[in-house]
């Protein structure tokens, strides 16, 4: 079959994109990418209240947020190939619709299936970033691409960070269905903006859908990654938790085996394993660990009681609003991000930002008596993350051919997803092994945030060196 340049409006050439408003393109794209990530963190608040608002079990409320993590870390390899095919701002377009009509359903649900169905559709509005990012080298001037797709990949880390306090803010004052109609109104700004500011590349190249590609590659991703997300619930040693983890190797081993016999893969894995690519790919998940580590870790240390000695006894709303800044360090720093990958090139772009990200954790690991210095600590990581973030498309995208642009961010997208997961089950883990008991409860010891705080960094400056392997690249 071959892909078609079809979407409302008349499609332009990228040279016509180009000569419109770059900018408000940027602006629009940002923005989808910030509402598809705050979709993320934004049931949070209420993670300790879902199973009795939904009258279910703590067990299958849990699914409320695992299932939008899954949903997604599939859906960006496969709308990144779908973009490629069928044309970006089509997918984009979708993609809008399609967390629209996902928080639309979460904002009328009061039981637990259709939530779970609203929440697994807002993650498959993630594939919006990595379509989003591969736009923007067609639609943007070469003087502003790399600044605009720094500011689009700072957008991952920056929803969740503004959408804690904001989430907080608006369950402390209205309905928890309010946290939905919000996300609902945003949605439809998002998908009206992208089909009428946004223009319509002829970008669709030839080729056919795998399907058996992508459901391949989703079963083995929702295998291991469920297994990962609830091992420490289920247990490591259960069987059912073994069962997902090897059911998930061995389906993947078998689809990386049927994509290199196709004429048109998902991914096509001979690109995926040049060296470059790997590398990057193989940083994205270092890099992934080491952000979602200090946003599980801090809250947690913020959040802690007085009593335990080490806590700081602040509230969800307090806890958000010191973790904010953060998420703004990251956008402030998409300007520098792109202005470093245009003098000195991604790959030392890359290397820096794994360099910030661990120093912020060596500064975590000795100053954690106030608020404030949490708050240093996480803007530091949230610098490091915003500068690595933004250099990992750019590598990408110098090593892929054009036709596949889409879906190299896309899967480059994903081991920044699988980093997250792993980091969650490992930062988990950690802060369950090491405990102190305080009127009953278990809560984790001060040794265990520091270990931590340790394995980030270690993470982080794993980064770096796999960025420092990135074969260099001479700068134009």
């Amino acid at each position: 079959m071959t892909a078609t340049s079809s979407a409302p409006g008349a499609p332009v050439d990228a040279g016509a994109a180009r000569s419109g408003s770059p900018l408000l393109t940027v602006a629009v794209l940002c923005l989808g990418g910030l509402v598809a990530s705050l979709t993320q963190t934004m049931v949070i608040p209420i993670q300790g209240q879902l199973a009795g608002l939904l009258h279910t079990s703590e067990a299958n409320a849990s699914w409320v947020i695992t299932s939008t993590l899954v949903a997604g870390a599939v859906a960006m390899p496969i709308s990144g190939r779908l973009g490629d095919l069928f044309g970006k701002q089509r997918v984009l377009a979708i993609s809008a619709l399609v967390l629209l009509v996902g928080s639309l359903v979460c904002a009328l649900s009061n039981s637990l299936l259709p939530m779970l169905a609203g929440r697994l559709l807002q993650g498959f509005a993630m594939g919006f970033i990595p379509v989003g990012i591969a736009l923007l080298r067609e639609v943007t001037p070469p003087r502003l691409t790399a600044t605009a797709m720094a500011a689009m990949s700072a957008t991952l880390g920056v929803g969740g960070a503004i959408g804690l306090p904001l989430s907080a803010w608006i369950v402390q004052d209205y309905s928890w269905h309010t946290l939905f109609w919000v996300s609902t109104g945003l949605a439809a700004v998002v998908a009206i903006a992208v089909v009428v500011l946004v223009p319509h590349v002829r970008d669709a190249v030839p080729g056919r859908f795998d399907v058996v590609g992508a459901i391949g590659l989703a079963l083995g991703l929702v295998a291991l990654l469920v297994a990962v997300s609830k091992g420490n619930e289920w247990g490591w040693g259960h069987g059912r938790t073994i069962g997902l983890i090897v059911t998930g190797v061995l389906v993947l081993l078998a689809w990386g085996s049927y994509e290199l016999r196709v004429s048109d893969p998902l991914c096509d894995l001979r690109v995926s394993a040049r060296r470059p690519v790997l590398l990057t790919n193989a940083a994205a998940i270092a890099i992934g660990f080491g952000m979602m580590a200090q946003a599980i870790v801090v809250p947690r240390l913020l959040q802690s009681p007085s009593a335990t000695g080490y806590g700081l006894d602040q509230t969800l709303l307090e806890t958000g609003l010191w973790m904010a800044p953060g998420g703004l360090v990251m956008m402030a720093f998409s300007p520098v991000s792109g202005r470093l990958i245009r003098v000195v090139g991604a790959r030392v772009t890359l290397m820096l930002g794994g360099t910030v990200l661990g120093l912020g954790y060596v500064f975590a690991l000795f100053l954690t008596d106030a608020p404030w210095q949490l708050m240093v600590a996480s803007c530091i990581t949230s610098a490091g993350v915003g500068i690595g973030y933004a250099a990992m498309p750019t590598l990408i995208l110098e090593s892929v051919p054009p036709a596949e642009a889409g879906s190299g961010v896309g899967i480059n997208g994903l081991m920044r997803s699988i980093g997250t997961s792993v980091s969650s089950a490992v930062m988990a883990a950690i802060l369950t092994s090491a405990t102190i008991d305080l009127g009953g409860h278990d809560l984790p010891s001060e040794d265990a945030f520091a270990i931590c705080f340790a394995v980030g960094a270690a993470a982080a400056f794993a980064g770096v060196l796999l960025a420092a392997l990135v074969p260099r690249r001479q700068l134009p």
